[in-house]
C-alpha cells in the first residue's frame, strides 16, 4: 500500500513551481546567502520593497526548516561592514526573531488576537469573496499578482504580503485566520510565529504600536512599488499589454480586457475603507457598526 501510495500524483500536483523557485537544503542555503551578500544586500535598504526586482534575501525558507540559523546569517552579515543597508537586514532578522518571543510568551497567536478588544471585531468567516482573493482574481493587480505568485512558487514578496494582508482584513473584513491559515498551508517558508504575528500586525489585533486605520490602498501600493507594472505583467499575464500609468487600474483604461479574461473589481476600496473604518470606531465606543454596502 505504501509504494501505491507514493506512486500515485497528487492532484493537482503544484509542487513543479516549488521545485524550480527554491534549492532545499543547508547547500542551497549557504548558496543563498552568498549570492545575497554578494550583490542584493548592498541595495537591500532601496529595493526591499520593489517586488519586481531581486532585493531581499530570499532566505526565509531555509530559516523556517532550520537549513540555516539566525546566527549564521547575522555574523556572516555584520563581517560584510557598517551601512545603512546592512543596519536595517539585520532589523528584520531581529523582527523575525521577536515574531518567536511573542509566541513563547503567546502561544495561541495563530488562534486568539493579541489585543483582546478585538475578540467582539465582526470579521466575516468563509464566503465566495474569500475563495476569489485565493485565487487571485479580486481585479486589483497587484493583489491578484501576489496570490498568483504564491500557489506558483510558494513564496510571496514580503511587501506584497502585506497588501494582500490588508485586502482581505480590511477591503473584505475576513477573519484575519482564515488569511493566516491559507498561507500557512501555501508558503514554503511559513512559521508560527512570523506567520501569526504578521497576519495580526496588518489586521490591527497584533503586538505593535499601528493604529488600527492603517489600511493599504492596493492601488497606489501598485504604482509606488511596482510603477513600471514589471510585476503585475509577469503574473497577471491578461494585463500585460496595459501601459504603466493604467496597469494598477485597469478599470480606468479604454482598451482594458473583457471580464472574461480579468475580473472587475470585488469590491470599490474607498467605500470598503471607510466601511472598516467606521467598524473600528464603533468597536472602540462598544456601540454595534451597522453594515454598509460596499458597490462595485
Amino acid at each position: 500500500m505504501l509504494a501505491t501510495w507514493q506512486l500515485t500524483p497528487r492532484t493537482p500536483d503544484w509542487s513543479g513551481g516549488l521545485a524550480a523557485a527554491w534549492t532545499p537544503g543547508e547547500t542551497g542555503a549557504a548558496l543563498r546567502l552568498a549570492a545575497f551578500l554578494a550583490e542584493p544586500l548592498g541595495r537591500y535598504r532601496a529595493a526591499r520593497d520593489l517586488p519586481a526586482v531581486d532585493g531581499t534575501s530570499r532566505l526565509s525558507p531555509h530559516l523556517a526548516f532550520g537549513e540555516i540559523s539566525p546566527r549564521q546569517i547575522w555574523h556572516a552579515t555584520q563581517a560584510r561592514g557598517p551601512s545603512p543597508a546592512t543596519e536595517k537586514f539585520l532589523a528584520e532578522l531581529g523582527w523575525r526573531e521577536f515574531a518567536y518571543h511573542l509566541l513563547f510568551h503567546f502561544g495561541d497567536l495563530a488562534r486568539r488576537s493579541f489585543r483582546p478588544e478585538f475578540d467582539a471585531f465582526p470579521w466575516s468567516g468563509e464566503d465566495d469573496l474569500v475563495e476569489v482573493w485565493r485565487r487571485g482574481r479580486t481585479g486589483y493587480p497587484i493583489v491578484d499578482a501576489g496570490m498568483r505568485q504564491l500557489w506558483a512558487t510558494g513564496w510571496m514578496h514580503n511587501r506584497v504580503r502585506m497588501i494582500a494582508a490588508s485586502f482581505l482584513t480590511k477591503d473584505l473584513m475576513a477573519d484575519w485566520r482564515l488569511g493566516e491559515r491559507w498561507f500557512w498551508d501555501t508558503l514554503v517558508d511559513a512559521d508560527p510565529a512570523n506567520n501569526a504575528a504578521g497576519w495580526q500586525w496588518v489586521a490591527g489585533s497584533g503586538a505593535d504600536a499601528a493604529p488600527y486605520f492603517r489600511v493599504f490602498n492596493p492601488v497606489l501600493q501598485g504604482e509606488k512599488f511596482d510603477p513600471t507594472g514589471d510585476y503585475v505583467r509577469r503574473w497577471v499575464p491578461e494585463l500585460a499589454g496595459l501601459p504603466a500609468d493604467t496597469i494598477h487600474r485597469p478599470w480606468t483604461a479604454t482598451r482594458r480586457p473583457p471580464a472574461a479574461i480579468y475580473p472587475n473589481r470585488i469590491v470599490d476600496h474607498a467605500a470598503a475603507r471607510l466601511r472598516v473604518l467606521d467598524t473600528f470606531r464603533s468597536l472602540k465606543r462598544g456601540a454595534q457598526p451597522a453594515p454598509k454596502e460596499l458597490g462595485r
